[in-house]
């Protein structure tokens, strides 16, 4: 079935004459009555029944009308699904609970009007990247420079959000009343880090953080999720965890769990957005934009970065 027959159709129908079809389609008037001749002779029915007043729908015409507009809509869509600007802007975010979703939901705040669909890719940086490759997603928040997710040509990146990291204890943990710790002072502390993807940019994040500073994390045990992580951390005396301030934690009140600033220098897992670099779709720009006029820089100082995942605002 032809669908720009079956569109001169449901305009015919909302315009109740040919005439008027004919100029809202910008063709003539007999290419109309040809159309809807050819869609009748299709389908074996009448679907308009002309008088001198106009064209008005029969029985049949009428019962065909909801499912030629679905079919108009249906072509739109599909339509609309792969041109840059009308269909969605495909972003991975990692995960929902960590900073690229905080980012991401501060732009749709920023842009209601922009539609969204946000995925999660929870392998390495690796698989993020070939997706974007494939242009299966249009872009990904990533921690690059690593061996493991240096980025291939074509790929742009660009700074989008430096997670510090804070200790998460239980209310029995020897550090649970300090109002901010040092890296120094967690030397000795056992920091429990289940479920890290090995060879992943994380993995290899936490691996020079522990190496650069003494620390003992631990990435023993298998991962049962994060409400399992929070259950454990409630009830031990001796283990903490590291948790970026921009990720979201629910837990039960009765765990009194405690988030602490770390300082001097605080830990940084550096987050860049990267994109195909001619990927046309203008609300990857506006996301470029937002990220450019929200960011505020950090004195190296301040933080610590890994050596291969500095780069300039």
């Amino acid at each position: 079935m032809d669908l720009d027959v079956v569109h001169t159709f449901v305009v015919a129908a909302d315009a109740g004459q040919f005439q008027k079809a004919a100029a809202v389609l910008s063709i003539t008037q007999q290419a109309v009555s040809k159309r809807i001749s050819m869609l009748e002779k299709e389908l074996d029915v009448r679907l308009f029944t002309r008088t001198a007043r106009g064209a008005q729908l029969t029985i049949d015409g009428q019962a065909f009308l909801p499912h030629a507009r679905e079919l108009v809509r249906v072509q739109r869509r599909a339509a609309d699904s792969v041109r840059p600007g009308r269909r969605a802007l495909r972003i991975d975010v990692m995960s929902y609970r960590t900073a690229p979703a905080a980012v991401v939901r501060g732009f749709h705040q920023a842009y209601p009007e922009i539609e969204l669909d946000l995925v999660t890719i929870v392998d390495s940086a690796p698989a993020a990247i070939a997706a974007i490759e494939a242009g299966t997603i249009d872009a990904s928040f990533r921690a690059v420079g690593s061996p493991v997710s240096r980025l291939p040509p074509g790929i742009a990146a660009m700074p989008a959000v430096d997670d510090a990291h804070q200790l998460l204890v239980g209310p029995a943990h020897p550090l649970a009343s300090a109002r901010s710790v040092t890296l120094v002072e967690l030397v000795g502390q056992r920091i429990w880090m289940p479920g890290m993807l090995p060879g992943s940019e994380w993995d290899l994040y936490y691996y020079d953080l522990a190496d650069a500073f003494g620390l003992t994390i631990e990435r023993v045990g298998p991962h049962f999720g994060t409400e399992h992580v929070l259950d454990v951390l409630a009830e031990s005396e001796t283990l903490g965890n590291l948790a970026g301030e921009h990720t979201k934690y629910l837990w039960p009140d009765r765990y009194d769990l405690r988030r602490i600033p770390i300082q001097d220098p605080t830990p940084v897992y550096p987050m860049s957005l990267i994109w195909r670099h001619d990927n046309p779709h203008p609300a990857l720009a506006r996301l470029r934009d937002h990220l450019a006029t929200r960011r505020t820089g950090v004195s190296d100082s301040d933080v610590w970065i890994p050596s291969w995942g500095r780069r300039k605002a």
